[in-house]
């Protein structure tokens, strides 16, 4: 231990490396439930890149496991420290060093907010779709290592769609560059997009170029109150079917519902069994949302509600970014799950969902990205009830085989972590597991990054 903080110290301010156990053990976690995290022996907070590789330069030395993080927001325990680690925090590195509107690309650091980014480009008239329900909080880095997504993954898709290039440090100190900052660009292997969604296992990404988009017109939104859960799943395929392109389509089912309205009083009805919300930002979305309110009329919706304007819009959405801190209040704690199927499944993923509630009988909420899939079961449990909490981590299981029995895949945008290691071997077969593993290796022989995590 002191030789490791004596060689950290030899290249980094003493501000950046902290020991003090009441604070290292504050990054010893995420936010995910179940996931089993070590105590860090260090904390780390480099400015530069040349601080970074003197840390993975120690780390190779001495052999000790390096955790990368962000601002700890990811629910699969992807950040979690391990036993004796150097935790690798990024969040200081935080400056945009780029905005190019005629390349239509940012260049960042890791540790820059989603929403700081969001906002300057704005400014600029350009705009960075990924939007992660944390994104006041979540960093860029965070994103890229989760491949987040977000409620406009519907049309605009996830972070990895947005990934350009990266400056990589790897496990022994060297610095890599990926990718480029050209429109397009297709010399050698995508090693960039193997790097979005590694979790921090493949090397330490120390710089990002982003692809931006033109901003577009201000969304205009509806919601739509069904009496059960197959006619809004319905309507969501009706809606994808007749080649609709919303920027926003999410339902909420009754559990979700009816927490919103407890927590907020939005004055839904309490016979809404399901709620769809569907946004356009399209030249004429007025007219697209009149479209889209006849499609869902057509499926048994109880009533369309559409907005006139931005306010109205924010305010219909508000129900929906109300939905997992509703459900927290439910009881003390919860478990997210992340299964995205098929959208022709989605009825019954969200079916089996409530099947599976009652057989353990749990309270179960469901908000999804409806329009791709990808659902969000939420788990409400005693963390103080042993019972219970076998139930919860069970019923988590048996959600997450129905995702693979529909055709669906264990994670859409919150990635695997310690949560989901056993589902990822289910899903990837062993074939796929053993590549996996030596993609893993050519990287990282020694098994220094972020060890524990995905395998």
């Amino acid at each position: 231990m002191d030789d490791l903080l004596e060689r950290l110290r030899e290249e980094l301010p003493a501000d950046a490396v902290i020991t003090d156990p009441d604070i290292t053990g504050s990054y010893a976690h995420d936010m995910a439930s179940f996931c089993a995290a070590g105590r860090p022996a260090v904390v780390v907070l480099p400015r530069t890149v040349e601080q970074v590789q003197h840390v993975m330069r120690t780390a190779t030395a001495l052999r000790v496991p390096v955790v990368p993080q962000g601002a700890r927001t990811g629910l699969s325990g992807a950040a979690n420290a391990s036993e004796g680690c150097i935790v690798l925090s990024l969040v200081k590195m935080d400056r945009v060093l780029e905005i190019s509107p005629v390349d239509r690309v940012a260049v960042v650091e890791p540790g820059v907010v989603n929403a700081v980014l969001s906002r300057q480009v704005a400014e600029l008239g350009l705009y960075y779709p990924p939007d992660p329900s944390s994104w006041e909080m979540c960093t860029i880095g965070g994103n890229i290592g989760t491949a987040s997504g977000g409620l406009c993954c519907v049309k605009y898709g996830v972070t990895a769609e947005y990934v350009l290039g990266l400056e990589v440090v790897l496990a022994d100190g060297r610095l890599m560059s990926t990718g480029r900052r050209t429109a397009k660009g297709v010399a050698g292997y995508d090693l960039t997009r193997l790097f979005v969604g590694s979790e921090g296992s493949l090397g330490i990404v120390v710089k990002a170029v982003l692809a931006l988009r033109p901003a577009p017109p201000r969304q205009l939104a509806l919601a739509a109150e069904f009496a059960s859960v197959s006619d809004a799943c319905a309507a969501v395929v009706r809606i994808m079917e007749r080649g609709h392109t919303p920027s926003l389509l999410e339902l909420m089912d009754r559990t979700t519902v009816q927490a919103v309205n407890r927590m907020a009083n939005m004055g839904l009805p309490d016979s809404t069994e399901a709620l769809l919300l569907a946004a356009f930002d399209t030249p004429d979305a007025a007219a697209d949302l009149a479209a889209v309110g006849e499609l869902c009329t057509a499926a048994g919706a109880t009533e369309v509600v559409p907005a006139e304007d931005a306010a109205e819009s924010e305010l219909l959405l508000q129900a929906r970014r109300l939905s997992l801190t509703a459900l927290e209040t439910i009881k003390s704690a919860t478990m997210i799950d992340d299964v995205c199927v098929p959208r022709s499944k989605l009825a019954a993923m969200l079916e089996g969902t409530a099947s599976i509630a009652a057989k353990y009988d749990l309270t179960i909420g469901v908000c999804a990205h409806a329009g791709d899939g990808n659902t969000h079961p939420v788990v409400c449990f005693d963390s103080a009830d042993q019972d219970e909490s076998r139930r919860a981590r069970e019923s988590f299981d048996e959600i997450m085989a129905l995702g693979l029995e529909l055709g669906g895949t264990i994670t859409g945008e919150h990635g695997v972590g310690v949560l989901k290691k056993e589902w990822l071997a289910r899903e990837l077969g062993p074939v796929g597991v053993e590549m996996q593993r030596a993609v893993k290796h050519a990287f990282d022989p020694l098994g220094l990054l972020n060890p524990g995590k995905l395998f």
